[in-house]
């Protein structure tokens, strides 16, 4: 089998990520995400009835997850570009286009937009963040999805284009595998706390480079783009990135709310507590959450990737 199919090529990639534009994820049974969340829950099944259940089973975990999935999908790749090269192409296509979230991110941040009252405005806001909803008025609401698409902006676009055009299909497979070990087990619980440190830990230093490229597009984009600020963009995702948890997601959005002028995160409950009442943004500036704001980080978002898109297609060329 010839391996150099599974390098990274320009054209498939802009294949997929037109095909995300048109459609968006498509929600079926057998989305290969949905099927890569089953097999890891099975695995894990195992993996504690074998008493697995700590640093070592999470390790085990991810290389389980790793070798079955890269595996299939690059050997699967392989045979049918074998039985007829465009049809391999077409499986290609289908993989990367599966691991793009782009449109979604940005159809999610809409609905809280466009939510005809308070009560569904706070039950799409659920869908993108895991706060209590019940206390957030509509301005609140519409500042979790633009934190939420500033942040999945990375792990939901970048990061798999990133890995793709540095490793092909096996590096964007790879990089969703962990991913999905993030979102799944992931959890400083009792229950994952030491299973899931694996996965919380590579998915830091998968989306580490990433983040940072995404940092340095927005302050870019944002020179360009109308009522946005690349100077804030640059300083405010500079010294404010470490107030958001986490070693990446503060990269996207202190700099999404420097660039477009408005506060961010503000106070949040999670559990009936207040857990945190920082502000990102300049201090001067007006809270986020106005009307008109989701969409303009819809649109920030979307040129953002588009950049991205645009770069990553270079280096595989």
């Amino acid at each position: 089998m010839d391996v150099k199919i599974l390098e990274p090529d320009p054209v498939l990639l802009l294949c997929a990520v037109v095909l995300d534009g048109l459609f968006g994820d498509p929600v079926y049974a057998l989305h290969p995400i949905r099927l890569m969340g089953a097999t890891l829950s099975f695995f894990e099944r195992m993996l504690r009835g074998l008493r697995l259940d700590g640093y070592a089973g999470g390790c085990l975990l991810f290389l389980l997850l790793s070798v079955f999935w890269v595996g299939v999908v690059c050997v699967l790749a392989c045979v049918l570009h074998y039985v007829q090269s465009e049809v391999g192409w077409i499986f290609q296509v289908f993989v990367l286009y599966s691991m793009l979230a782009l449109k979604d991110l940005c159809k999610h941040g809409l609905a809280i937009d466009r939510a005809a009252d308070l009560e569904r405005a706070r039950e799409a806001a659920s869908m993108l963040v895991g706060r209590d909803t019940d206390v957030m008025d509509f301005a609140a609401c519409r500042r979790a999805g633009m934190e939420s698409l500033s942040e999945n902006a990375v792990d939901g676009f970048v990061s798999p284009i990133f890995w793709y055009a540095i490793l092909g299909l096996p590096g964007v497979v790879l990089f969703k595998v962990v991913s999905t070990m993030d979102s799944m087990v992931g959890f400083r619980t009792p229950q994952y706390h030491y299973f899931g440190w694996c996965g919380a830990r590579l998915d830091d230093v998968l989306n580490f480079i990433p983040a940072r490229l995404t940092y340095l597009g927005m302050v870019l984009v944002a020179f360009f783009m109308p009522r946005c600020s690349a100077r804030k963009a640059l300083l405010i995702g500079w010294r404010q990135h470490a107030l958001v948890p986490g070693p990446n997601s503060g990269w996207s959005e202190a700099t999404a709310a420097g660039a477009l002028q408005r506060r961010l995160v503000g106070p949040v409950w999670q559990g009936g507590m207040q857990i945190t009442d920082v502000w990102l943004g300049d201090g001067d500036d007006p809270e986020g959450g106005q009307p008109g704001d989701m969409r303009r980080m819809c649109v920030f978002v979307i040129v953002t990737c588009l950049l991205a898109t645009g770069l990553a297609v270079l280096l595989t060329f």
